[in-house]
């Protein structure tokens, strides 16, 4: 199983960005997707998974997925420098937890 996240960047305080992680290889069922963070000398942290979204992205962040696409989104908006990590999307397949390589988003103010 692979996962590949794509849509980090560099943007400005207040703007958007959306973060796409599709799923591929020997997948019979995704049991759940979602998308963590790491900011420099920080611990990996949850950012939204299902409809738990954590404290610091609810009402900015919104998660969705394609099933049919075996894909998970993250739309943030009126992001803010504290935003800035490497985000990764995780998935459970069969009880087992998969890891993208992450993409770093950057917010300036």
């Amino acid at each position: 199983v692979q996962l590949q996240a794509s849509g980090g960047g560099l943007v400005q305080a207040g703007g958007s960005l959306r973060l796409s992680c599709a799923a591929s290889g020997s997948i019979f069922s995704i049991d759940g997707m979602g998308w963590y963070r790491q900011a420099p000398g920080k611990q990996r942290e949850l950012v939204a998974s299902n409809t738990n979204y954590a404290d610091s992205v609810k009402g900015r962040f919104t998660i969705s997925r394609d099933n049919d696409k075996n894909t998970v989104y993250l739309q943030m908006n009126s992001l803010k420098p504290e935003d800035t990590a490497v985000y990764y999307c995780s998935a459970i397949i069969l009880s087992r937890r998969y890891w993208g390589k992450g993409t770093l988003v950057t917010v300036s103010s």
